[in-house]
């Protein structure tokens, strides 16, 4: 066989466990920016709620 061809896959794989490192890694940041954002949303929740629960006794 001929080994510019084993090179060009050699190649190819190499990019793509790049690539697959960097959508971990991405994965991984967003799912710590998801969560940020998810308790950011509760503290907006528990605020309004205290809101509602001031202008119910008006």
């Amino acid at each position: 066989m001929d080994t510019e061809l084993f090179d060009i896959l050699e190649s190819k794989i190499e990019g793509l466990v790049h690539d697959l490192t960097d959508l971990k890694l991405e994965n991984t940041r967003l799912r710590e920016e998801n969560q940020g954002l998810i308790q950011e949303r509760e503290v907006f929740k528990a605020r309004i709620d205290s809101i509602l629960k001031k202008l119910e006794g008006i």
